[in-house]
């Protein structure tokens, strides 16, 4: 058996996982992920063909309480190895969220790389420790295994340097407080990918809508970012699942002074019960929200579009035009109706829909007549972190 290159990726609750074939051209093995990470763990395999391999509960030994990250990515590779996928792991890939200034590039993971991402998890609160938790796990458990990080901020750094200025006082612009941007390893996915869709095209000015359970618009040119909606924290931009987007910086100065609502209430307020869910008060699952016929729960969708086609706008006007729009991500891969309604926002632009292309999920849902040509494409972000883990590694070299 070929040695494997494992990929994990860790969410709030859940953690994906994916393994490849170690070779300059991965190849994906099995793929799947634990969610219900804190409740109810669930593990789950999926083939390439997505058949379902195996399934198993994961509830913490003797009523020790809820299964922690740690622990359920302990026993995850024991799984994998248990079940013959993971016996010859040659190195890890994990996607983590925050760079800085100082990783525009995948880095292999020592001592002083953990120590210097560590100092940035104020930066990323909800995904950094998370990250890095998984990353440690892996130390301990395999200390010899190679391990690489790949940064969801370093494809924006080709960004010019008006891009990611606030307008601060220059002192804490030079600290480090800028705009970073992130999703960066979808949008390096789909940058690769554009030219099988769209030929000379793809390197014209093409805008990506990553529409998930977070969500941002990149701009690029030549497949190089141009500009995005997020900044310095993942907050920042369109509305999200839970999160809330841009928010006027007086409201929260408000928040704190009238209202004496300390900073760890309002970081819960502004990553976990906003966005979608505090829209609508009912879910920040978009799907939920389409098929119901709670009025709140449409008006949660209206924003969520509105939002998206106000920042759409904003993006082409750094471009200079649009020539491609792309959907990708849970959303921008699998909600008609979102993208038909952002399209519709949009037709200023000379966005024509293909009514029925959309429908069906088709990679080019744009009209013929359409001046702008609208793809959905989905996104990879577990293959990218493959590719970089092989490269670094030497893998089929």
């Amino acid at each position: 058996m070929s040695g494997r290159i494992l990929v994990l990726n860790s969410g709030s609750s859940s953690i994906k996982f994916a393994l490849f074939t170690a070779a300059h051209d991965p190849v994906r093995v099995l793929h799947g992920a634990i969610s219900g990470i804190g409740a109810a763990p669930v593990f789950r395999a999926y083939g390439e063909d997505a058949a379902l391999l195996f399934e198993d509960d994961f509830h913490a030994p003797g009523g020790a309480g809820p299964l922690t990250h740690e622990a359920a990515q302990a026993r995850l590779l024991d799984r994998l190895v248990a079940r013959g996928y993971a016996s010859r792991l040659l190195g890890a890939g994990h996607r983590v969220v925050h760079g800085g200034e100082r990783y525009s590039a995948p880095v292999r993971i020592d001592p002083e790389v953990l120590s210097e991402l560590e100092r940035l998890a104020p930066m990323a609160p909800l995904h950094q420790p998370l990250d890095l938790a998984g990353i440690r796990v892996l130390m301990r458990l395999q200390p010899n295994l190679p391990q690489v990080a790949c940064f969801d901020t370093a494809f924006h750094r080709t960004q010019p340097a008006l891009a990611q200025k606030f307008a601060l006082p220059r002192e804490i612009t030079e600290a480090g407080v800028r705009r970073y941007g992130f999703h960066g390893l979808s949008y390096e996915y789909i940058a690769g990918a554009l030219p099988l869709h769209l030929g000379e095209r793809a390197d014209g000015r093409v805008i990506v809508a990553h529409l998930g359970n977070g969500a941002s618009l990149c701009a690029m040119h030549a497949r190089r970012s141009q500009a995005t909606t997020m900044g310095f924290s993942t907050l920042d931009g369109l509305m999200m699942g839970t999160r809330s987007g841009s928010v006027d910086p007086g409201v929260l100065l408000y928040l704190m002074r009238e209202k004496s609502m300390p900073a760890a209430d309002l970081e819960d307020m502004l990553y976990r019960r906003s966005g979608l869910l505090g829209a609508s008060g009912v879910s920040g699952d978009m799907r939920e929200l389409l098929a119901s016929s709670d009025p709140r729960s449409k008006e949660a969708v209206s924003l969520f579009v509105y939002r998206a086609a106000r920042e759409l706008g904003s993006l082409v006007a750094a471009l200079g035009g649009l020539d491609v729009l792309v959907f990708t991500a849970g959303i921008g891969e699998r909600a008609a109706a979102v993208r038909a309604m952002i399209c519709e926002w949009a037709r200023w632009l000379g966005v024509e829909l293909d009514e029925e292309a959309n429908r069906a999920d088709r990679a080019i849902i744009s009209a013929s007549s359409s001046r702008v040509a609208v793809c959905v494409i989905p996104t990879d972000e577990e293959m990218v972190i493959a590719r970089h883990t092989a490269r670094l590694l030497g893998c089929g070299s």
